[in-house]
């Protein structure tokens, strides 16, 4: 139904247009062609988005790359058709919207790449724009990674910030397990191998290894693996594309990050309307 996809879009056109288009105030209306052309190389995502906004404004798609395939520089990504007026004066929210999507798939890929062959499994954070989370996560999905929690009320995380409030961690976790919803899981955030000792104790179902140096995640690993196999183990903090290798290698079940959001560059696409 697309609910969520066509209210996203209804409002980054009325941003876009304001009090109205003035191109379209002058012009006369006539059915065009346009296209969308990939000037480098990467990963699709937007698909979802571009959907909506056919069913709020009329625009017909084609999509000849889909949500998560490659492409390179000089294919054609999406063929468009419409009435002259409306493709022009959408033209910006449906550009936006794919390459800010399309740069995050491509960053994620990116990752996922570096990691697939050790079997972990690259998760987002909740380090979003305002108001643009579900379209930053969707596009992580479309790169191949997987969304962390998508609020705080999917999952109680209980970060170094939430530890200094708490007197008794194992009482703490025993009490509120009758207080969350039954599907609901508790992560602990542990800056050290103790820390993470401790949070097993407490039963904690994943422990994350927030900000420890990559032999110490071994030793968190090992510990889990003798004592406590039912806990996931979670890696964040100082994950580049550079030292996500050697973290997939200790043995952790997941690596966490948010520069495959905040440190997306912009990939180069243009919109043509055919002659």
């Amino acid at each position: 139904m697309l609910l969520k996809e066509r209210e996203f879009i209804k409002q980054v056109v009325l941003e876009d247009i304001g009090r109205g288009d003035l191109f379209s105030r002058i012009s006369e209306k006539k059915e065009i062609n346009a296209y969308i052309l990939a000037k480098s190389d990467g990963v699709f995502a937007g698909q979802r988005y571009l959907e909506a906004l056919s069913i709020e404004f009329g625009v017909e798609f084609e999509f000849l790359v889909k949500d998560g395939q490659r492409f390179k520089k000089g294919d054609i990504l999406v063929d468009i058709k419409g009435d002259s007026k409306t493709i022009l004066s959408v033209e910006r929210t449906i550009m936006n919207t794919t390459i800010h999507a399309s740069s995050i798939a491509t960053k994620t890929r990116e990752f996922v790449d570096k990691i697939s062959k050790y079997n972990v499994k690259l998760l987002d954070t909740r380090k979003t724009r305002p108001l643009l989370r579900e379209l930053e996560k969707y596009a992580v999905r479309c790169g191949g990674g997987l969304n962390h929690r998508m609020g705080l009320d999917d999952c109680l995380m209980i970060k170094d910030t939430h530890l200094k409030t708490i007197d008794n961690l194992k009482e703490f976790i025993s009490s509120v397990r009758n207080k969350i919803p039954f599907t609901s899981k508790i992560e602990i955030e542990c800056e050290t191998f103790d820390i993470a000792k401790e949070a097993m104790s407490a039963g904690a179902d994943i422990v994350m290894c927030d900000n420890m140096s990559v032999d110490e995640i071994k030793r968190v690993v090992e510990y889990r693996d003798a004592n406590y196999k039912h806990i996931l183990l979670e890696a964040s903090g100082n994950v580049t594309i550079d030292t996500i290798e050697d973290i997939a290698k200790t043995g952790v079940d997941a690596i966490s990050t948010g520069s495959t959001i905040h440190q997306a560059c912009w990939i180069d696409l243009s919109m043509k309307v055919k002659e």
